[in-house]
């Protein structure tokens, strides 16, 4: 592992004013006081890991919960000491938020503390979709939220879409998506709904309007098809970008690259060792130690990592990281898939269709473990 290559910075932030019945994302409701307490203990965290690893930065990434709702004083003062412990010399500096309230003052806070990509929860531009994902804007809220990151100076920004929702039909899927095309957005995250045990949604699962599962797959074939049309290609299963703009903090988990996470369920790779914090607020401002576990960034790892990615795995890539190319079995093994058009198989390299994506956890393990 390169120890002088720019790490990642993750900042995980935890609160959130309401619950969506989807959401399986640590977070919870806070006060300004509680709020304050969190900024000091993650600005400590950062200075700590910074004395204890003196590597740069390259990236950092405000995720939640709603880290908009954190302010935006509070975000640019850990962006601040962010730069002071990790240098971020032209770093990718990302910040998620909902756009349930007016957000122009805190963009222009965090644009001029050095913020300069955000992403934005959209899910849907669908008023009754939304009402049902249990959010809290509408569409038009959303679509002002982009123009105020427009003018405040935002260049990169994102939005996010949710396919195979309640209600969702092939024409509401393509209004959503013209919705976010014509916002002059840069890059686009769209996620097929998973219905998760510990949320409101997979207690009530059996009561869910949801597409069938092959109603499910041709909404994603859609949306790859139709965010193409549109100059967003396809780079990694759920992530579409204008060229330029596929997310530099993001690529560094599918690389298998190093990063750190600060805050409550934050998980970090460093030194060749994964290790994550408790998803337990009061155990992170006590400054609760870390949870090992265990190595990481082995081959397989690598390898499982890179197939998320339309790239996917190349010879160049594996013996640029192991000293060896891809494993004469795994290349045989990703043929065997390529007439059935989940895989595109070359001399040095292979990947995954969107047809293949669709499939991916059960093809990698086919081919990879087989």
């Amino acid at each position: 592992m390169n120890n002088t290559e720019p790490i990642g910075l993750y900042i995980h932030v935890p609160f959130c004013d309401g619950k969506c019945p989807y959401c399986d994302f640590y977070s919870l409701p806070a006060d300004g006081e509680t709020m304050n307490r969190y900024t000091e203990r993650a600005a400590a965290e950062l200075e700590s890991f910074a004395r204890k690893e003196n590597r740069p930065a390259g990236t950092l990434y405000f995720g939640g919960g709603t880290p908009s709702l954190l302010g935006g004083k509070r975000l640019a003062y850990l962006i601040k000491k962010a730069r002071e412990c990790f240098g971020l010399q032209n770093a990718e500096i990302t910040a998620e938020a909902n756009p349930t309230v007016d957000l122009s003052g805190f963009f222009q806070e965090i644009r001029e503390a050095g913020a300069n990509r955000l992403s934005i929860g959209l899910q849907s531009a669908n008023e009754e979709e939304l009402r049902l994902l249990g959010r809290r804007h509408t569409a038009p809220q959303a679509e002002k939220a982009v123009r105020d990151a427009q003018a405040a100076g935002f260049e990169n920004i994102s939005l996010d879409l949710m396919l195979a929702v309640q209600k969702q039909t092939p024409e509401s899927l393509k209004r959503s998506i013209s919705f976010c095309a014509d916002a002059g957005i840069q890059h686009l995250s769209a996620y097929l709904l998973k219905v998760e045990p510990n949320t409101v949604y997979g207690h009530k699962k059996d009561a869910l309007v949801l597409p069938s599962e092959e109603a499910a797959a041709d909404l994603y074939l859609l949306a790859c098809e139709e965010l193409e049309k549109r100059g967003f290609h396809q780079y990694e299963i759920s992530n579409f970008a204008k060229p330029g703009f596929e997310s530099r903090h993001n690529l560094k988990y599918w690389h298998c690259r190093e990063y750190l996470g600060i805050g409550p369920a934050a998980h970090s790779f460093l030194n060749g060792k994964r290790f994550y914090c408790n998803r337990s607020l009061k155990g992170f401002l006590a400054g609760e130690p870390p949870v090992q576990d265990g190595a990481g960034g082995g081959f397989e790892e690598y390898a499982m990592l890179a197939l998320r990615l339309t790239e996917g795995l190349t010879d160049e890539g594996c013996r640029a990281r192991f000293g060896f190319g891809i494993p004469e079995r795994i290349l045989h093994a990703a043929k065997l898939y390529e007439k059935g058009g989940l895989t595109v198989c070359e001399e040095n390299s292979f990947h995954f269709t969107p047809k293949g994506f669709l499939v991916s956890n059960l093809l990698t393990s086919e081919i990879l473990f087989a």
